[in-house]
């Protein structure tokens, strides 16, 4: 069907595809940071239950080393809030590209169905066209 197109068209459908792998990428690193977020912010309130002499560790690529309440509280506590932020700037991202490409979608739509006579989706046209 794409071979009957108008190259403009074509191109259209190329920057949907495209921006459609944009929303998949996004949806899938915010996922990621959704449930590193939600991890982390267990982890704080966890944290925060403990009594703050109690002997802690936190892990160093494959080692633990011991650390202070209150430098892992500080650390935790600045990861969530960073995530917190990467997953508001990925909702903003992934409505964006939605926005892109719902507008892109009608561009196309008012393309083909103002200039679709070309053997195009509304089939061949005029006389002799059967």
């Amino acid at each position: 069907m794409q071979g009957n197109l108008p190259p403009e068209a074509q191109e259209k459908i190329e920057e949907l595809q495209d921006l459609q792998d944009t929303a998949q990428q996004v949806a899938a690193q915010k996922e990621q940071a959704q449930t590193t977020y939600q991890e982390s912010k267990m982890a704080l309130e966890t944290l925060d239950e403990l009594d703050e002499g109690l002997e802690m560790y936190r892990e160093v690529g494959e080692l633990l080393v011991e650390t202070e309440y209150d430098e892992a509280y500080e650390t935790l506590d600045e990861k969530v809030d960073s995530l917190e932020v990467r997953v508001d700037t990925l909702e903003k991202q992934e409505e964006r590209v939605e926005e892109q490409f719902d507008s892109l979608q009608s561009e196309l739509q008012n393309m083909l169905q103002q200039g679709g006579g070309a053997g195009g989706p509304q089939g061949p046209q005029g006389p002799g066209g059967a």
